[in-house]
């Protein structure tokens, strides 16, 4: 029960897409949690998702990522997956960042980027998301306020000329996918 980029068509000036890392490996006793690699089921979501992005033209001028291993090895599959290779910045800030850090990293990051993509983690990433969408499809925003998956994405546009004026609850969701939907996308 997901949305496809028909969603909410809104003329924006900037988008902002938010990638969960995909799931990781819990059985390596004795790793900090920062390095904590990614499982064959999370390798596999992160390029399908990379793939996805490809497919639908949506991939981003600039990304950031945390700093951490399993957001690290989301990214990587990922972005192999576009035509072309984004600027990529990776920030230690980006790890486990409340509402309020992300916020504040996408006004100082975003520069000109039309597109910027943020590679993060929960629970902060879902609350940024929920918090920064004031609008679109009812359904696709209580889908995405029950839970933000691993390698689950949202695209939320916003109608601001610059990132550094961005104000929570500006944005509209005009997409949100969790990797069970890609096949149901592509088939």
């Amino acid at each position: 029960m997901s949305s496809g980029p028909q969603a909410s068509p809104v003329n924006t000036m900037r988008e902002l897409l938010l990638l969960r890392h995909a799931k990781s490996n819990w059985d390596q006793p004795g790793i900090e949690d920062h390095e904590r690699a990614l499982n064959q089921r999370g390798e596999a979501a992160a390029a399908a998702m990379g793939g996805f992005l490809q497919a639908q033209g949506l991939g981003p001028d600039l990304v950031l990522c945390s700093t951490a291993r399993r957001a690290v090895q989301t990214w990587q599959p990922a972005g192999e997956r576009l035509d072309t290779r984004p600027r990529t910045i990776t920030l230690d800030a980006l790890y486990l960042a409340e509402p309020r850090r992300l916020l504040d990293i996408v006004r100082r990051h975003g520069d000109a980027a039309a597109r910027l993509l943020v590679v993060g983690h929960n629970p902060g990433l879902h609350q940024f998301a929920t918090r920064l969408c004031g609008t679109g499809d009812p359904a696709m925003r209580t889908l995405l306020a029950k839970k933000f998956p691993t390698a689950g994405l949202a695209r939320i546009g916003f109608d601001a000329a610059a990132w550094a004026a961005l104000p929570l609850g500006s944005g509209a969701l005009l997409g949100f996918w969790r990797p069970r939907d890609l096949a149901a996308i592509a088939g």
